[in-house]
């Protein structure tokens, strides 16, 4: 077996408009400051103030709307913001739907090194919906209020916030969901979407699991919190392999992906009731690697053998492998995809590009294939980094240093 020093490459599959469609509200994973970053966001207070009140700005809505998403790969992204920049100055912010976990820890502090980076932004803002919706349809009203150009965002909440998203449009502001979108139609009720291809992302981690478990048994999907659209189509995206393998038996498709509020802790108690459940389970798919941690330490409190696992990747994660691979686990392999933490850069540059009249050749849908695979030889192994904390998400950005102090 191979060591823990490769090198990470970056991952998997590109989802956009299907998550973007998604009706369901949700709420995601990850958030913080960048060393770089000329100083950190500010967090914003929410308002109730109704976006027709806050001023517009200049960003016509026709430019938002040009093309439709474009898919291509890391190869084809900027390298970094400052081509995009322009002269106006702007207020940039992040709205995010949910901010209670290390990936979204990270995706704020790639947020705001990227922002560092242009020297017309004058005042960096962040607010954290909580996984409320009606809180997220506020703090997008209130960033329009204090005079926000351009706002990135999360939309846990799903189309509960196309209402307040298209509002911010219509008042001047260059508005770009990532990941998770609001409903609606890119490039008319908002400036653009970027993401990678979330229902690809979980068929190629559940035909990879399948295939690990001989293309029969027992198999998991492991999501976030209830009703999300991203997990969702994760789920989707795994029963389409497990269809195509009429051996494996998805022991919650009925009731859909396993809620676990992306978190260690829960997903560790989910995931000793579905061991209680079920008995046997041969494989799991997370859509959240930092969770999965936890699922890993309720099958070794069971004291049942550790099942092959896919996920996004996770310095911990990688850890736990190589400190239990071996006879007592003998089927336990992982593989992992990009967490694409850098994917708020992304939303970023694409939405400052929109406000300043700039043309963005970046695609807004990232495909990405397998980034760690711990059962080929010639595939990159799973990468643990010691030094590193282990909510550390080694696929990012952002540097080592930057990640401890993150961390600290």
């Amino acid at each position: 077996m191979r060591t823990s020093t490769k090198g990470m490459v970056v991952a998997l599959a590109a989802g956009a408009l299907l998550v973007a469609s998604c009706a369901t509200p949700s709420a995601d994973s990850e958030g913080g400051a960048s060393s770089e970053a000329a100083a950190p966001a500010e967090e914003a207070p929410a308002e109730e103030a109704p976006a027709e009140e806050a001023p517009a700005e200049e960003a016509p809505a026709e430019e938002a709307a040009a093309a439709g998403p474009t898919t291509g790969t890391t190869a084809d992204l900027l390298p970094d913001i400052t081509s995009l920049c322009g002269d106006k100055e702007m207020v940039v912010a992040l709205a995010d739907g949910f901010g209670g976990n290390s990936w979204r820890k990270i995706t704020r502090a790639e947020f705001e090194d990227e922002a560092a980076k242009c020297p017309n932004i004058t005042k960096v803002l962040y607010t954290d919906g909580q996984a409320d919706p009606q809180k997220a349809i506020a703090d997008m009203n209130g960033l329009v209020a204090q005079g926000a150009n351009v706002i990135i965002t999360f939309a846990d909440a799903s189309e509960a916030l196309l209402p307040a998203v298209k509002a911010a449009t219509e008042a001047g502001v260059a508005v770009v969901p990532y990941v998770a979108g609001p409903g609606g139609t890119p490039g008319e009720d908002y400036a653009g979407f970027v993401a990678e291809d979330v229902k690809a992302y979980g068929k190629s981690l559940a035909e990879w699991t399948i295939k690990q478990m001989g293309g029969e048994g027992n198999l998991v999907m492991l999501g976030g919190t209830a009703g999300n659209g991203y997990s969702q189509a994760v789920f989707d995206g795994v029963l389409e392999a497990v269809e195509a393998n009429p051996g494996v038996t998805l022991l919650n498709r009925d009731e859909g992906f396993a809620v676990t509020n992306w978190e260690p802790g829960e997903t560790q108690k989910v995931v000793a009731g579905l061991i209680t459940k079920y008995g046997e389970i041969d494989g799991i798919v997370s859509d959240y690697g930092g969770g999965s941690v936890g699922g890993i330490r309720a099958f070794q409190a069971a004291g049942k053998p550790i099942p092959p696992w896919s996920a996004n990747d996770s310095n911990e994660f990688a850890c736990l492998w190589y400190e239990n691979k071996g006879p007592d686990n003998p089927d336990y392999q992982i593989a992992t995809i990009s967490s694409r933490t850098w994917i708020s850069r992304l939303a970023l540059r694409r939405a400052v590009a929109e406000f300043q009249g700039i043309d963005n050749p970046e695609p807004s849908i990232i495909s990405l294939p397998l980034s760690e695979d711990s059962t080929e030889q010639d595939a990159p192994a799973p990468v643990c980094n010691k030094d590193l904390p282990p909510d550390a998400i080694l696929s990012s950005q952002l540097t080592p240093e930057q990640l401890t102090v993150l961390f600290q």
